[in-house]
């Protein structure tokens, strides 16, 4: 795997918790892997044999209903972790939305050197408590949360993890410039939504200045506070 000095997530994600000599030390058992969009890495159901951190590109987590269908539970952006360290089974399938590059490590491997390092299992925890935060917030936005605020969440959340740095309106406010990894019937899926009322709304954000659709997959936001204040 080449050097982590090099790695552009090196200062964001968990090995930031290490020293230089520790970050070499868990270079050595690692390797890096390019996933094309639509390739899996992680599979529902099978035993946890790695974990990884996301390099660059988006990932879904999903899982299978009974009669097959497909139900979108989280994303992964550069940065993040996947996996389930310490044992046990997969509860999610994990796939590429975009062309991706991961920093993979055998779980057990990965397993035994954070128990040698417990600033790397802090980090661990940490991120666990973060993303049970963000779950509990998701909760509040499927149950409680109309459409039109749905949606709004939505693109402030992607905005948060994709926007491009130095994009700004001429009074200063950042604005989002960001191309969706998810087709509409996929975000429709995450939110609980049909892909006419995700359609709907995004339309009426664009005729009402909010945002702006440059193409089928691009999102420009125009007007943050109005989004964050119709995202409630």
């Amino acid at each position: 795997m080449s050097s982590c000095d090099s790695c552009i997530v090196r200062n964001s994600a968990i090995c930031a918790a290490l020293d230089s000599a520790e970050v070499e030390a868990l270079n050595t058992l690692g390797r890096r892997r390019r996933l094309a969009a639509g390739e899996s890495i992680i599979w529902e159901g099978d035993e946890s044999v790695l974990v990884a951190n996301v390099i660059e590109g988006v990932l879904k987590l999903s899982a299978g209903t009974e009669d097959g269908r497909e139900q979108i539970v989280g994303v992964v952006y550069p940065s993040d972790f996947i996996g389930r360290p310490f044992g046990g089974t997969t509860r999610h399938s994990v796939t590429a939305l975009t062309d991706a590059n991961v920093c993979v490590f055998s779980r057990a491997d990965f397993d035994s050197f954070a128990q040698d390092h417990p600033a790397l299992e802090h980090k661990l925890l940490k991120r666990t408590l973060t993303e049970l935060e963000r779950t509990r917030d998701w909760m509040v936005l499927l149950g409680r949360k109309n459409a039109e605020e749905k949606v709004a969440t939505f693109l402030l959340d992607i905005s948060a993890r994709l926007v491009e740095p130095g994009c700004e309106a001429p009074s200063g406010v950042p604005l989002g410039n960001f191309d969706l990894p998810f087709s509409r019937q996929q975000v429709a899926d995450i939110l609980g939504l049909t892909i006419e009322t995700v359609s709907r709304q995004m339309t009426k954000l664009k005729r009402d200045g909010v945002i702006d659709l440059p193409s089928r997959r691009a999102v420009i936001i125009r007007d943050r506070t109005t989004l964050e204040d119709l995202a409630g």
